[in-house]
């Protein structure tokens, strides 16, 4: 059976820490973290990217970067790329310090604009 191609306009890509020690379940945690505060970014504004986006069936992406430097660039880059953007920062009540940032969520947002920011990541 030959798969469809993906046809979405919109969609989300959390990009990880790999330089910080985070269980599974912490990991797991903190991605969905940054899916939802991004998502409600978007949903103040850009709306109409939240809307298509959930109606596309959410696509979205986990990519890594080796560590703070990296992740805040390209936080940065999709602020002044005009993006939805969050950052998660762990508030330490069970692996990591207090303060400790995690990773950052982009978009939803069109695709093409998205990919200039993180078009190049690996998967997580």
């Amino acid at each position: 059976m030959e798969r469809e191609p993906y046809n979405y306009r919109h969609k989300q890509v959390i990009v990880v820490r790999t330089d910080i020690s985070m269980g599974r379940g912490k990991l797991a945690a903190q991605v969905a973290h940054a899916a939802v505060s991004s998502l409600k970014e978007a949903e103040r504004s850009r709306p109409e990217w939240a809307a298509e986006w959930l109606s596309e069936g959410q696509p979205k992406i986990v990519t890594k970067v080796s560590g703070l430097e990296e992740l805040m660039r390209r936080y940065e880059m999709a602020r002044a790329a005009g993006l939805p953007a969050s950052v998660i920062v762990d508030r330490g009540l069970t692996q990591l310090e207090p303060g400790t940032t995690t990773c950052i969520g982009i978009g939803p947002a069109p695709v093409d604009r998205v990919d200039r920011i993180t078009g190049d990541l690996k998967l997580l």
